[in-house]
């Protein structure tokens, strides 16, 4: 069985930065490309970064880019986001899941996720 268990959230200042870890288990990381998304308080899903499989390409939404870094570590089967240049609106629980394509309507969360909350 598949799973994905997320960690690393927490509370810290705009400008601040933070490092989601995503742990994998029930399948190989290196046999999918991943995503990570968010879901802001009151919003719907909002697909955030991608990774393929052998984690040389990258993928960011506009308003995350040049700011986040997806990477891997499939050895460990682990997902990373490192998350700089924190803004309030950055504000959301964050999920990683396998990457199902741009479109926030193909993500469901099944995890529990990790909550940032950017405040001063």
């Amino acid at each position: 069985e598949a799973q994905l268990a997320e960690s690393g959230g927490g509370l810290v200042q705009p400008g601040g930065s933070l490092r989601l870890t995503c742990v994998v288990s029930g399948f190989a990381l290196s046999s999918f490309p991943m995503a990570w998304v968010r879901q802001a308080p009151g919003k719907g899903i909002e697909w955030v970064s991608a990774i393929n499989t052998y984690g040389n390409l990258t993928y960011y939404a506009d308003s995350v880019k040049g700011r986040f870094t997806i990477s891997r570590n499939s050895a460990e089967n682990t997902l990373f986001l490192q998350l700089n240049s924190l803004k309030t609106e950055d504000t959301a629980m964050y999920y990683c899941s396998k990457y199902y394509g741009t479109h926030p309507s193909v993500y469901v969360p099944a995890t529990q996720g990790t909550q940032v909350t950017v405040s001063s």
